[in-house]
């Protein structure tokens, strides 16, 4: 008996090197959407998916992997699928909001933000989902609620220069121009190369009469 168990252990130390060089040459789709190799995340992700339709986490990357391609349609399906398998998985959801407010649906995609803040209010993405509500509200004209989204977004991204930029325009059509100035002002100040930046804020001072 000790001598079956000696050897069984001598066999698993024998084949660990094996099984490691196995998963370091297996393809990591996760490794390549962040390394910008989106096509070949996609690749490997249908791979995964065909040998196990049930693995959420390759409809998640895939569905990623497609939306930095704006391949919007095929990103619909595997999200749909995703979503099959995780009724409240909040990536998934964010996802179908991305993919509606590409495609220019805002009703469809403020239901899914919503959805995504309320499981999610601390979210990975909760910053650019907030962003994404401030410009579906520009679209539809309702500046104020634009000003409550992007001035969220910028809370919990305060170095982006473009999210300010918007939140200034919002406050200008909202008829909030002092605040405007505020926010155009500090887009400047992290990227002065802004051009709407610096149209709006040269706009806004003289409509207060201060150029």
């Amino acid at each position: 008996m000790k001598n079956r168990r000696w050897l069984a252990g001598l066999l698993c130390l024998l084949l660990l090197p094996l099984f490691d060089a196995f998963s370091q040459t297996r393809p990591d789709a996760l490794l390549e959407y962040r390394n910008g190799n989106y096509q070949r995340a996609v690749e490997i992700c249908r791979d995964e998916i065909a040998a196990n339709p049930g693995n959420l986490e390759s409809h998640v990357v895939i569905c990623w992997s497609l939306l930095s391609l704006n391949r919007y349609a095929e990103a619909l399906g595997f999200a749909r699928q995703g979503r099959n398998l995780s009724r409240y998985d909040a990536r998934i959801i964010e996802i179908l909001g991305e993919i509606s407010y590409f495609e220019g649906r805002n009703s469809e995609a403020l239901q899914y933000f919503q959805e995504y803040i309320n499981l999610a209010p601390e979210g990975q993405r909760i910053d650019t989902v907030y962003y994404f509500l401030g410009e579906i509200y520009i679209r539809l004209g309702r500046f104020r609620h634009a000003d409550i989204a992007l001035s969220t977004a910028v809370h919990w991204t305060p170095g982006n220069a473009a999210w300010w930029t918007r939140l200034a325009y919002a406050r200008e059509n909202a008829g909030n121009l002092s605040q405007a100035i505020t926010a155009y002002e500090r887009a400047l100040a992290l990227n002065s190369q802004l051009a709407d930046a610096r149209r709006g804020l040269e706009r806004t001072r003289q409509a207060l009469g201060n150029p």
